[in-house]
């Protein structure tokens, strides 16, 4: 496989033909795609353990039908604490950092920065895209919610709090209504087209994730001690009613993630997924027919945690078999975890980031996952 370095404005590099590769192929660290860059044909040319056989038998395994990096993307000098692929078949890929910045790039080959969106001061800790792809609604530290045009680059509205904004959604059905949490314990509804507060409700904490259900009747938020919360929410109005306080967690750590998803093979309901700073993942089933009341089917404890870690579903490869996540590590490494799998959980790894894996993030079709860490470097592996 080839790199192909793009212009330096576009500050990203893409792999022609990635090479497959197994649970037990090892690949060297971006620091040494950097400093090797006339050596990345050696770098790609992974070793295997497995015969020709073995390893087709290997690659028709959903959990391990990676073929390699599809692209790089560099220029970020900050850590890149999240990012987000845009809604549908979109080719966007955008991810927030510590310094502040909002880049937005396209992943199809050949890749580029199409926008970096500047006016946080302060750390980014959240977005979001509209459901169109048209915006970007962006919070931070800097105690500011900020709604972007994506094609234009500018910021067309500045949304001002009292405490550092800590996680944002547009609602699915009504996207002209913001959710967004904050340090001062409030989920706040924001009208998207005026920047008005239209609705409030205060918790027992901080609100540091949340996530909305796809009918948009139901808001799962997570707290600064590790307490998840069920409220209603009315798509017209945006009136908000907290229903459910879990207290199932064991961690009292803040929640990092908050992840939805409609349907489980496991669980045979809806689902979600909570990730604490301290490692602890949790897996609930969802009561539909009880106002979102959440029951505890697992919970799993990562080996190398990091502190801002962030997790994410495998929808489609837990519709083949099992119940895979993905999330990033303290040890440089991306891991896939079968939660239907109570021992021997980890199913396999991605080896290539040269520094703690803060975020991970699919697109929509699930052929592309990205990663970032705390270096500023963000990974789009490549699925067959």
């Amino acid at each position: 496989a080839c790199a192909c370095p793009l212009v330096s404005s576009q500050a990203g590099r893409w792999f022609a033909s990635p090479t497959t590769f197994s649970e037990a192929d090892s690949w060297s660290s971006i620091r040494d795609l950097r400093s090797n860059s006339g050596k990345l044909s050696r770098t790609l040319s992974v070793s295997s353990k497995h015969s020709e056989p073995e390893r087709h038998v290997r690659f028709a395994e959903p959990a391990y039908s990676f073929v390699g990096m599809h692209c790089i993307f560099d220029n970020c000098k900050a850590s890149v604490t999240v990012l987000q692929f845009g809604r549908t078949n979109s080719d966007l890929l955008a991810y927030g950092s510590s310094d502040g910045s909002l880049t937005v790039c396209q992943v199809s080959e050949p890749p580029s920065v199409l926008q970096k969106l500047t006016g946080h001061s302060k750390d980014i800790t959240d977005f979001d895209f509209s459901s169109n792809n048209q915006y970007i609604a962006s919070c931070s530290m800097d105690k500011t919610v900020r709604v972007w045009e994506i094609s234009k680059g500018t910021c067309i509205r500045v949304v001002y709090g009292v405490s550092s904004q800590l996680c944002i959604c547009f609602h699915p059905v009504n996207n002209n209504l913001l959710l967004v949490g904050n340090a001062n314990r409030e989920i706040n509804a924001i009208n998207f087209s005026t920047g008005r507060v239209i609705s409030k409700l205060t918790c027992d904490n901080a609100v540091t994730a949340l996530d909305i259900d796809h009918t948009g009747q139901l808001i799962f938020a997570g707290d600064a001690q590790g307490y998840i919360y069920t409220i209603s929410v009315n798509s017209h109005t945006g009136s908000l009613s907290r229903t459910h306080k879990n207290k199932s967690c064991k961690s009292k750590s803040s929640v990092t993630t908050i992840q939805y998803r409609t349907f489980s093979l496991v669980a045979r309901c809806p689902v979600l997924l909570s990730c604490a700073q301290d490692g602890n993942l949790y897996f609930f089933s969802i009561a539909t027919n009880s106002h979102g009341y959440l029951t505890l089917i697992c919970s799993l404890k990562l080996a190398s945690p990091v502190q801002n870690i962030r997790a994410s579903f495998c929808p489609l490869l837990s519709l083949e078999k099992g119940e895979f996540i993905v999330t990033g590590s303290g040890d440089s490494n991306v891991y896939f975890y079968d939660l239907a799998r109570p021992k021997n959980s980890c199913v396999n790894k991605l080896q290539g980031h040269g520094s703690p894996v803060m975020g991970v993030a699919w697109n929509h079709g699930e052929n592309l996952l990205a990663s970032s860490d705390s270096d500023g470097t963000v990974i789009v592996w490549k699925r067959a």
